[in-house]
């Protein structure tokens, strides 16, 4: 992952509801599945390997933020233990085809879940995060992003 696409994921993580979470969690799985492919093709061992631990990093996240009172859980829970153990069997056979595995499931989650943030109204997770706004300013063409109140609102809190 780039460094402006985790300062971009950094931003978003600081903005987000509970379902956009989760949203956030399943695209860097899926960007993660994408480099580990990436370095499968370029025989590159150590990069398949480190996309595959970061990947499964996402699914433990995934995993300990089910709530259990809630019978769906048990079903989350199948399928991120399904895609965990494909995680690992491509790991160990350094093989491609379970991580297409992993992506199928993954993209049809993610799906859902940008369906279901369109219902979510609540507010964000993170309290006292800086707030960014974005939008064309002083020149043609070109995007500045804006941090409100820097340094006076500093340090989050869940």
């Amino acid at each position: 992952m780039t460094r402006e696409l985790k300062q971009e994921y950094t931003r978003k993580i600081t903005q987000a509801n509970k379902t956009q979470l989760i949203t956030i969690l399943y695209e860097m799985l899926m960007i993660y599945v994408e480099e580990a492919k990436e370095a499968h093709a370029k025989e590159d061992r150590m990069g398949f390997r480190e996309g595959i631990r970061k990947a499964r990093g996402c699914i433990g996240e995934l995993l300990a933020s089910l709530n259990f009172e809630y019978e769906l859980a048990i079903n989350f829970l199948q399928l991120y233990l399904y895609v965990n153990r494909e995680l690992a069997r491509a790991e160990v056979r350094n093989a491609e085809e379970p991580l297409e595995h992993v992506y199928k499931v993954i993209k049809g989650l993610h799906g859902a879940y940008v369906k279901l943030d369109g219902l979510d109204a609540s507010g964000p997770v993170m309290e006292n995060a800086q707030t960014v706004y974005a939008g064309l300013t002083y020149g043609k063409n070109n995007l500045n992003e804006n941090l409100a109140d820097q340094g006076v609102n500093r340090g989050f809190r869940v």
